[in-house]
């Protein structure tokens, strides 16, 4: 969600920060903010523009240093403003809000769930609060308990934090001295190299750093990390919980993670929303890569084992992986027959379930980093359910280390905040993870096996030739323009792609969308059908195509106008109310791989045809590292 870059080094490091900030702006973001120690003292700049903005006005009022922190804010606590934007500063007692720089800088990820108790107990001392956000409280008791030694006050107010944060720090008092932390926000570690080797940084995810290391370490739940030039040590909790230990580096090794800067590059598209949905071909064929025949060993060394100990499926997600975790349900239990629920990780946590040990827990998430499909999947190990498995896009994130098993999908790098090629290489795996369980429950015949992977490789192909309609889903979004309310109505395996293409529409062209399940028309949605509320429906070919047209007919017979998304040979035929585009074949169990394609191009031309920021919608962020 928010984004963090800290460096120093012996050069001047704003170039770097702003570039990060820029590496980040895929997160989604409303303000953004920079502080250096320009060696006589604290400087920042803050914008609720663009990073682009952002950078115009460090150029302007000739900021430089060699130590400094940048930030991007998603709003959580206090309105987008000047004022609210990160960094912080702190003002000691006596001090008026803003009446200069201040001691101590922070930036922060993540929501403090104590602000209030803090901000009382701070102002008693005589803080003065400038925002009204819960970080404001972080930089206010760091300051509290200095002492001389950043390091010392920052893992001293750890202590008194509770809720979700990453945080980085400097002080006046110490200029080559950055301090970070880390507790249920992700936060990494990037050591320089070559003739920049004695530089430093800190950042939210590697991509911050894209271009300038590759060298990364990978900070632990609870840690506190100390940097300067040259060199740095990390501290963890004790094992009574009530202090922190060195680290050795053997405990925090050093990876080389390729983020790839050129990711970031739009070429010849419009937006990224629309070259992520037009990668999706390569997309399935890199996560495929290396498919040779099905195996417990595609999801991990132990996955034998598991496999054969576990007798039902619980699946953890949020949005749009919740979505594919729906459809894997039906895959999983027609093709394996194993009994699968799927739970929306904000909720299972909150509610009370049955534990059953021989439960295999899936979680699903782009980033790896979703902090309720984190929570959720701790809450199911201390319930007693030890087999975990993660259907992930980022091999290096905390879901993937955090799992026994894990499939890691090879989208590559994300930017559009409405998740599309994320979304059909995880249906991609979840379609792996249904063969491989159904062969260990003795469920999938070699001739089986044969056709599915024969149609899986097949899948780029099919893509391509659902892309290629776009024209005709851009007839539709000229119809879609003037809507405010819309319907998607799917059936069986299709049911949760309509409510993937109810949430595409409404993510990012603002127009009010709702899914149901065709045969629930009657039940009550029908009462909202007329002219004006376009009806989009999933019509492939299978088993229940006759209830959905007998479905269809019931919107007609209201003077509902149907766009249908139909398979070649369903024989719906266009007529006065009814708009057919048809895609050039059925494909079976990977049906909703195909049918989701015009649902996404039709989101997309339509918030073009609207004007709305496609590619960062109002309100909401990429990586959601926040409850």
């Amino acid at each position: 969600m928010c984004g963090i870059v800290g460096a120093l080094g012996a050069r001047n490091i704003v170039p770097i920060l702003i570039q990060g900030l820029q590496r980040l702006e895929y997160r989604g973001y409303d303000s953004c903010g920079v502080a250096v120690h320009d060696g006589s003292g604290l400087q920042r700049a803050r914008s609720t523009q663009r990073v682009s903005e952002l950078a115009e006005q460090v150029r302007t009022e000739h900021i430089q240093a060699t130590l400094g922190i940048a930030h991007t804010r998603w709003a959580t606590h206090g309105a987008p403003a000047v004022h609210n934007a990160h960094p912080h500063f702190s003002h000691g007692p006596g001090e008026a809000a803003e009446a200069r720089p201040g001691r101590i800088a922070v930036v922060h990820n993540g929501i403090i769930e104590n602000h209030d108790e803090l901000r009382a107990e701070l102002r008693a001392k005589g803080y003065a609060f400038a925002s009204q956000t819960d970080t404001e409280v972080i930089v206010h008791l760091i300051d509290r308990l200095y002492d001389g030694d950043l390091f010392a006050a920052v893992k001293a107010a750890c202590q008194r934090l509770r809720g979700a944060y990453a945080i980085a720090v400097f002080c006046r008092d110490e200029p080559q001295r950055i301090v970070g932390a880390r507790a249920g926000s992700p936060l990494i570690l990037g050591l320089g190299t070559g003739e920049h080797a004695d530089e430093r940084y800190l950042a939210s995810d590697a991509m911050a750093l894209a271009g300038v290391t590759d060298q990364i370490v990978y900070l632990e739940e609870g840690d506190v990390v100390d940097l300067h030039n040259g060199r740095h040590w990390i501290e963890a909790p004790d094992t009574a919980g009530v202090g922190h230990v060195r680290v050795d580096d053997a405990q925090r090794p050093v990876r080389t993670v390729l983020a790839h800067s050129g990711a970031a590059e739009l070429g010849p598209y419009r937006h990224y929303m629309q070259k992520e949905i037009f990668e999706q071909p390569r997309a399935i064929a890199d996560t495929l890569q290396g498919v040779e025949a099905i195996t417990p060993a595609l999801f991990g060394e132990r996955a034998a084992e598991v496999f054969g100990q576990i007798d039902r499926v619980l699946i953890l997600a949020c949005g749009t992986s919740y979505y594919a975790g729906l459809t894997a349900k039906y895959w999983l239990e027609s093709i394996a027959c194993i009994p699968t629920s799927v739970e929306i990780a904000s909720e299972y946590r909150y509610r009370d379930s049955c534990p059953h040990a021989a439960t295999l827990v899936v979680t699903i998430s782009q980033s790896g980093e979703t902090a309720d499909t984190l929570a959720a999947l701790k809450h199911a190990r201390a319930q007693g359910m030890a087999h975990t498995l993660t259907i992930c896009n980022v091999a290096t994130s905390a879901m993937v280390r955090e799992c026994a098993l894990a499939y890691v999908t090879r989208a590559g790098v994300e930017i559009g905040v409405a998740s599309t090629k994320a979304f059909t290489t995880q249906l991609a795996a979840l379609f792996l993870l249904t063969l491989t369980l159904a062969q260990t429950r003795g469920r999938l015949s070699p001739e089986d096996e044969a056709r599915h992977l024969k149609a899986m490789r097949h899948l780029p192909v099919a893509l391509q030739a659902v892309l290629a309609l776009e024209p005709q889903v851009m007839a539709w979004a000229e119809a879609f323009v003037k809507r405010e309310h819309a319907l998607f109505l799917g059936r069986g395996l299709h049911y949760p792609i309509a409510l993937e293409g109810a949430l595409k529409l409404k993510e990012i062209s603002y127009i009010h969308a709702e899914a149901y399940p065709a045969g629930e028309l009657k039940h009550g949605p029908l009462a909202l059908v007329t002219a004006e509320m376009p009806v989009v429906t999933v019509a492939p070919n299978d088993a229940l195509l006759e209830k959905l047209k007998s479905n269809m007919q019931e919107v007609r017979a209201r003077g509902g106008e149907l766009y249908v998304c139909a398979d070649a040979d369903t024989h719906i035929q266009p007529e006065p109310g009814i708009h057919v585009i048809r895609l050039p074949e059925h494909y079976g169990a990977l049906s909703p791989i195909l049918h989701v394609v015009p649902l996404q191009l039709l989101a997309y031309h339509t918030a073009c045809a609207r004007g709305t920021d496609v590619d960062k919608p109002r309100n909401l962020a990429k990586s959601v590292t926040v409850e």
